[in-house]
């Protein structure tokens, strides 16, 4: 079976989404950026600082490269992950791409205080999710699904995304 690729924003939900989905359809599951941690053997943040976020998106892009020639896999992939082509092109020829979303209110409560992100440790963190959101949703809008996870429970939102696969 084809896989199924979380999409979206930080703090949509994905990798939380994305075990749970595929605890319920069991199927195998990969979190790209936890992978990424695990092979640098530094979180995200650091990585960003230490070798930057082309370092990071060049990483990205070859493990997507790799996941992407697997099956029956539920994949949840970064924030940034759909807004390079190629990774959109290889997710789109191996499954089916679902783009959870929120509003901004929803994602800086749920991200405030993670020092973990990055693109999100500067001065004025709506600012900075308003403009990434307006930057990416050429590349989100292209997913197959769209859930907005907005006021959902992981539960709800796992729900309805098995509603939409069906």
């Amino acid at each position: 079976m084809k896989n199924i690729y979380i999409v979206g924003f930080m703090g949509t939900g994905k990798t939380s989404t994305g075990k749970e989905l595929a605890a319920r359809l069991k199927r195998g599951f990969l979190d790209l950026d936890g992978i990424i941690e695990e092979k640098e053997k530094m979180p995200i943040a650091q990585i960003f600082g230490q070798k930057g976020e082309s370092y990071f998106r060049k990483l990205e892009k070859d493990l997507i490269k790799d996941v992407s020639s697997k099956e029956d896999l539920v994949v949840s992939c970064g924030g940034g992950a759909v807004a390079e082509a190629d990774n959109l092109a290889s997710l789109k020829k191996s499954g089916v791409i679902i783009c959870l979303k929120a509003d901004a209110d929803t994602i800086l409560k749920r991200t405030k205080g993670n020092l973990l992100r990055p693109l999100l440790n500067v001065d004025n963190p709506r600012e900075r999710i308003n403009e990434l959101l307006k930057n990416r949703e050429p590349f989100y809008s292209q997913s197959d699904h769209f859930l907005d996870t907005t006021g959902l429970s992981i539960g709800q939102t796992v729900d309805k995304i098995i509603e939409i696969i069906k």
